[in-house]
């Protein structure tokens, strides 16, 4: 799987954190209230292409009192990145060499790190305990037949964020604007390292696959709306996008360098997102 540095993941945080849909994430946090006084007990969420536990830190705070998250991801560098910045962020801290039992805003939170390749085990992931399976920025990466088998195995509610639906604005507009998209796309649409990947479908086709199944399934738009307070945001978006349609081919050298010198001085910019919540019918 294609690799993100901690360096990125924590330069998008803020906007990640901004952009979620709240009334949806009022829905999953309803749910997981109603399950808390029906089963008291520790609430146990499962977080795929964890990260630097940037989902973690943005909905800890809205969950029950008790809860175990399992951050997943198949970089260790990156899961070492989460634990520090989990100690730095806790308001106290116990830990031992695998759990880390931390209190935030008066919440009681354990997390373990598992270190695991998604794009061959995600049946041994799914299998885990969960009340919850979450992913941030995640379902984009993977290709149509590994989501088509992960929605078979899908057993348990998913809340899912951030997933890139394929939406830009740019102001001011640049003529060069759609064709540096499409581009893009194109390569959002390159082996990931789960195949080729589903890049801005992939909300609609875990949707349908999800409806399919018997889930009922709820969208929300979440983009990303990025102003003169994420200046660095919009200037290493703009240097990534062109970086990766330089490597499609599609655009000449010569407009990609142009829209890149325009772009990272662009006054804002909307990326779009999609969140979606599923739950088994009997939930």
């Amino acid at each position: 799987m294609t690799g993100f540095s901690a360096q990125w993941l924590a330069l998008r945080e803020p906007a990640d954190h901004r952009a979620r849909d709240i009334s949806l994430r009022e829905r999953v946090v309803q749910d997981l209230e109603h399950l808390a006084r029906a089963r008291p007990g520790v609430i146990k969420l499962v977080d795929l292409g964890s990260g630097s536990g940037s989902n973690l830190r943005a909905l800890a705070a809205h969950l029950p009192d008790h809860q175990h998250w399992t951050l997943v991801d198949y970089d260790p560098a990156l899961l070492d990145a989460a634990r520090i910045a989990l100690l730095q962020w806790a308001d106290e801290v116990r830990s031992d060499n695998t759990t880390l039992s931390l209190i935030k805003h008066n919440k009681h939170i354990s997390v373990d790190f598992l270190c695991e390749d998604l794009s061959s085990n995600i049946q041994a992931v799914l299998e885990k305990p969960a009340d919850l399976i979450t992913a941030a920025a995640f379902f984009d990466l993977v290709a149509v037949g590994w989501l088509e088998k992960f929605c078979h195995l899908l057993s348990k509610p998913l809340y899912t964020v951030l997933t890139y639906n394929g939406q830009e604005t740019w102001r001011p507009s640049e003529p060069t604007d759609a064709e540096m998209l499409n581009a893009f796309h194109a390569h959002q649409q390159t082996d990931k390292g789960f195949g080729a990947a589903a890049g801005p479908t992939a909300a609609l086709v875990m949707q349908k696959l999800l409806e399919t199944r018997g889930f009922a399934v709820s969208t929300a738009q979440s983009p990303w709306k990025l102003d003169s307070k994420d200046r660095l945001l919009i200037e290493q978006l703009a240097l990534g996008s062109a970086g990766a349609v330089l490597e499609t081919g599609l655009v000449s050298v010569e407009t990609v360098n142009a829209w890149k010198l325009k772009r990272v001085q662009a006054e804002t910019c909307e990326i779009g997102h999609t969140d979606l919540y599923a739950r088994p019918r009997q939930f």
